[in-house]
């Protein structure tokens, strides 16, 4: 491996100047440093990543919040890492993957331990005790997801109420009164999730509005637990027409324990899902909307880099919803 000293050899400088030419912190004749910008090229030097940080300050790498619990839906999560990881690298950055439930003991360790210039927060909390230590911290926080109060951190997600009441128009428009939800599972809600508990509140205040039926269930994604949901919702409101499915995880059981109990999409009940459906050859596509989990990313990263820089106030963006048609959607009969 080649080192600061081969470099500095290669030169005929100091081991020193070289490191002044790679860190701006003092100044060199320009012939010293086109001198040592040749000896790099022709040797390969890749400056220490550790070295590089401890010069500038900076370290060049995100440190992405994302904790990993049974709960999580990982086909969904993945494709937060994978946009992230992609918009990072657009703006020459790395990406670090913190999935350790350590709530604020694990930003204060990261934080002093300077191993990312800022902070990538996913699932927030509607009173989420990681804000008061990311408002403390020296490097720039972004969440995705939107608390009760950001505290002034800046925020970008989807805007889940209106998500929820879109879905319900879908069903109403198509002359559907009695409806119920499909939600996430119980732990989701009772941590307090933010994006579950505001598509829940959007439910519900668009089936009063709308002076619709409305019925809600939370559901573990396992077969099983589908089954028993389903079972019980039916059984206690058999009118039911239309379905709302927030719980990516379970959709395939739901539409699955829907064939099995003789109920077809959408000739006996339609259904509109949130969330990516990956099963995008099914025989009755399905009615979505969408995470639209590239803009998101998009935009965390923008606002990360906005905050390194100095510029702009903290805001929180919320983005509209797209519903994406299908065919499990019909009217009424």
């Amino acid at each position: 491996m080649v080192s600061i000293s081969d470099v500095a050899k290669d030169a005929g400088v100091s081991a020193s100047t070289v490191s002044y030419a790679l860190s701006g912190k003092r100044s060199i004749s320009a012939e010293t440093q086109r001198r040592v910008e040749t000896s790099i090229r022709r040797l390969g030097y890749h400056p220490h990543a550790g070295a590089r940080a401890l010069a500038s300050s900076r370290t060049s790498v995100l440190a992405l919040v994302m904790p990993l619990r049974t709960d999580i839906h990982m086909p969904a999560m993945m494709r937060f890492v994978t946009s992230m990881a992609t918009a990072a690298r657009a703006h020459d950055y790395d990406l670090l993957l913190l999935t350790s439930d350590e709530g604020p003991a694990g930003l204060r360790r990261v934080a002093n331990s300077a191993m990312a210039d800022a902070f990538l927060v996913m699932e927030v909390e509607a009173d989420d005790p990681r804000i008061p230590v990311l408002r403390e911290l020296s490097r720039p926080a972004v969440l995705i997801g939107l608390p009760d109060d950001p505290g002034g951190l800046p925020c970008v997600d989807l805007d889940f109420t209106a998500a929820a009441k879109r879905c319900v128009a879908e069903l109403g428009d198509a002359g559907h009164r009695d409806v119920a939800l499909i939600g996430s599972p119980p732990v989701v809600y009772e941590r307090g999730t933010s994006f579950a508990t505001r598509f829940l509140r959007g439910f519900d205040e668009a089936v009063r509005d709308r002076g619709m039926r409305g019925s809600s269930r939370s559901c573990a994604p396992d077969y099983d637990a589908v089954r028993a949901c389903l079972g019980e919702l039916l059984e206690e409101r058999p009118e039911i027409t239309g379905l709302v499915v927030h719980n990516e995880a379970a959709l395939g059981s739901v539409l699955a324990e829907l064939h099995n109990s003789g109920r077809h999409v959408p000739e006996d009940i339609s259904v509109v899902a949130v969330g990516q459906d990956s099963a995008a050859h099914r025989e009755v596509p399905l009615t979505t909307v969408p995470l639209p989990t590239e803009d998101m990313v998009r935009i965390a990263v923008e606002l990360a880099m906005r905050a390194l820089q100095g510029s702009g106030a903290p805001e929180t963006r919320l983005l509209a919803p797209q519903v994406v048609p299908g065919k499990s959607v019909e009217p009424r009969r």
